[in-house]
């Protein structure tokens, strides 16, 4: 189990250009060792929680942000209910300053609720904290920062739709992720209902049912695991699934999430009006359809429209705004077709 490594890199090692030439371009995850060890969050995180939640109030504005809470009996995994229909935990609004308050008045607790607030704007929810702990890896991409805090949790295996920077500030995370050819063996949830956005999946990787879900077996071949301490990263590519522990009493997170298009967004959705329209025709359908996809959208065969000159491409032509609004404007008719 878990029989490959992530590769790790040392803070000094890893330039802006570097990471985004050849970290990035890679596509596969990495850990970047002391990469906020000089940020005034994670300095506080090596005095005491106390002095964490000081320096998270000396930005706070009065925010309101919402967090789920869960009973003690969740043990800090946030899912659904048994019968799928709800969730195992509530959601409650409240300002920011009470939620950090309350996260370090429970450390220790035994009875203790789970409590976890996950990708808060920072410049609303903390104006000035991310100015004061700078990434430089992200700049100019456009990744705007977010921070999480809670106690004890686990975020169950899922993706995000855009690549990740994840840096702990506080506490100690663990990091078990999956390549995104691994997805069949996950026994994916609901894709459009699910707990913050992203469907997960319904195997608890920390305590698998393999009489249930036996494919999760080969997953955990292909698994990459890891322990981050406070000032440490580790840079997530979009797809590749993840579960997130938390693993102390107090933990703060930052993370930085960046779009490689402006259209990232849309192609969950599109893979979604592919399952309606095409994964419920028969075989020898689907197998036609997906020679299409083959031909036009995966390129297995080379550039589609090669033999035809740039003016006469259309849709099969380089993404451009006017492309765009056109595409756009042209699946719309096709939508609104009863």
């Amino acid at each position: 189990m878990y029989s490959r490594h992530i590769i790790a890199y040392s803070a000094d090692t890893v330039t802006a250009a570097r990471f985004l030439n050849e970290i990035v371009a890679d596509y596969s995850p990495v850990v970047l060792r002391g990469v906020a060890r000089d940020w005034p969050l994670v300095q506080a995180a090596a005095r005491s929680d106390q002095s964490v939640l000081e320096y998270l109030l000396s930005f706070d504005r009065g925010a309101a942000v919402e967090a789920f809470v869960g009973p003690p009996a969740i043990k800090g995994r946030f899912f659904y209910a048994p019968d799928m229909r709800g969730f195992n935990f509530e959601r409650r609004k409240g300002p920011l300053a009470d939620l950090l308050r309350y996260v370090l008045a429970l450390a220790g607790r035994e009875d203790a609720p789970s409590v976890y607030a996950g990708a808060l704007e920072t410049p609303a929810a903390l104006p000035g904290l991310a100015e004061a702990n700078p990434m430089p890896l992200v700049e100019g991409l456009g990744a705007d920062p977010r921070i999480w805090v809670g106690n004890a949790s686990t975020v169950s295996t899922h993706f995000d739709a855009s690549d990740n920077i994840a840096v702990v500030a506080a506490g100690r995370r663990r990091f078990t992720l999956f390549p995104p050819n691994q997805i069949h063996n996950l026994y994916v949830g609901p894709l459009d209902y699910n707990m913050a956005g992203q469907p997960a999946s319904m195997v608890e990787l920390n305590n698998p049912d393999f009489d249930r879900y036996p494919r999760f077996r080969e997953a955990l071949d292909h698994a990459l695991i890891v322990e981050l301490e406070p000032g440490d990263a580790i840079y997530i590519p979009a797809l590749w699934w993840h579960q997130v522990d938390a693993l102390s009493p107090f933990n703060v997170l930052m993370n930085y999430w960046w779009a490689d298009s402006p259209d990232m967004a849309a192609r969950f959705d599109a893979m979604v009006h592919a399952v309606l329209t095409v994964s419920h025709l028969p075989e020898n359908r689907r197998d036609a359809w997906r020679a299409m996809f083959d031909t036009f959208v995966f390129k297995r065969h080379g550039e589609p429209a090669e033999h035809l000159a740039p003016e006469h491409r259309s849709v099969l032509g380089a993404p451009s705004p006017r492309l765009r609004d056109y595409i756009r404007a042209y699946l719309m008719r096709g939508l609104g077709r009863p």
